[in-house]
């Protein structure tokens, strides 16, 4: 069970770190914060509830059971969140959503202090790590601190079911994706974790012992239904961040030739050497450092060279576009080979503005890539003096 919890506490962290990434002159986002914040203290609920750490915190505070009141003090604080979080998610006036918020804190504030103050007035000297919900189900006090954490996290998630599928039906795509897996994340929750446990509860309350439910079945059912709801809530903000750092790794890959070719050129300041640098991060300096370098060969254009491989590209059947790509990418090619020779620049260079100087972002360039990569200064249309 340590390994379980252990490891779906780990899960989130690294959802929660991914998600708090930002430029360091880049504000905090409220939407932003309380997603981290809901992340984050799913993670300690799941670490606090590790027979293990249980243990160590009885034994570090000599109370016996001192790990209870905690643990079920952090899964109201994260109950608590589910609903900030789901109040920042709507939106709407600033003083609107800060009433709601500090309903929501005060609420379960007052909740956790309840728990606080019933495990203190309970009489629970027998330490219990796996059962303590069904051990002392009949036990004044523990009884009412257990039903209350209970209480307050079916709140929560009925919530979040409800305004989920409400909300389902008004967006589309990731949104509606992510509200789909935070709803199956909650239902699992309501079922494997919550009904287990009030069914074990109960239980004891009539004589029973099914505290099976509540010891076998219903941590690893939390633990998969909060990595659901997490990734709801994390995939919306996480995916078209992720996507674009793909495509990013791929533009720079593809300028990696045309890169290796005009290098040379180049006087741009170096990037920095950070093995963590992002993929979109190392494309700009590779954009920056190639335009750098198509500066640099400008007095080496030729439009003879333009010229004449314009018109064998059209002459091949190639379109306008593609032919002017062509031209300019063996203009490129000539302009790089003559200032790597230590040749002089032509008497007359060319007025023309390359296509990929035109567009914004990596394409153009890439493009330029491509073409460049047809192109061998043998060809007679190159060698034009």
């Amino acid at each position: 069970m340590n390994l379980v919890v252990y490891l779906a506490a780990g899960a989130l962290v690294l959802s929660s770190a991914l998600l708090a990434r930002r430029p360091r002159t880049a504000p905090w986002n409220p939407l932003t914060l309380s997603t981290c914040a809901a992340i984050a203290l799913g993670a300690l609920v799941f670490v606090c509830s590790a027979p293990l750490t249980l243990a160590t915190v009885n034994e570090l505070t000599g109370i016996p059971n001192f790990g209870a009141p905690l643990t079920y003090g952090m899964l109201s604080a994260y109950s608590c969140s589910l609903l900030v979080l789901l109040i920042h998610w709507r939106g709407g006036p600033r003083e609107r959503l800060r009433r709601a918020v500090l309903r929501c804190v005060a609420a379960y504030g007052a909740l956790i202090v309840a728990i606080v103050v019933l495990f203190a007035l309970a009489d629970a000297h027998t330490e219990r790590l796996r059962d303590l919900d069904t051990y002392y189900a009949n036990t004044p006090g523990m009884r009412e601190m257990i039903l209350l954490y209970l209480f307050g996290h079916t709140a929560a998630i009925l919530v979040m079911c409800a305004l989920c599928v409400k909300w389902g039906r008004e967006v589309t795509g990731l949104l509606r994706t992510g509200l789909r897996l935070i709803l199956v994340g909650s239902l699992l929750d309501v079922t494997g974790f919550q009904l287990t446990k009030y069914t074990a509860v109960v239980a004891r309350w009539t004589g029973h012992d099914l505290d099976f439910l509540s010891t076998d079945l219903a941590p690893p059912a939390a633990s998969l239904a909060a990595l659901l709801c997490s990734a709801g809530f994390a995939l919306p903000r996480l995916l078209p961040a992720v996507l674009t750092q793909w495509h990013g790794l791929g533009d720079y890959r593809r300028l990696g030739p045309l890169w290796s070719r005009l290098r040379f050129a180049s006087i741009a300041p170096k990037p920095p050497s950070s093995w963590w640098q992002l993929p979109h991060e190392r494309l700009h300096w590779r954009e920056v450092s190639i335009h750098d370098a198509l500066l640099a060969l400008a007095p080496y254009f030729d439009d003879r060279v333009r010229e004449k491989a314009r018109e064998a590209a059209l002459r091949a059947g190639r379109g306008a576009h593609e032919a002017r790509v062509a031209a300019e990418a063996a203009m490129v090619a000539d302009a790089a080979r003559r200032a790597a020779a230590g040749e002089e620049p032509p008497q007359a260079p060319s007025g023309n503005r390359l296509y990929a100087t035109e567009v914004s972002g990596p394409s153009g360039l890439v493009e330029l890539a491509r073409a460049l990569e047809t192109v061998h200064a043998a060809e007679p249309w190159v060698k034009v003096r």
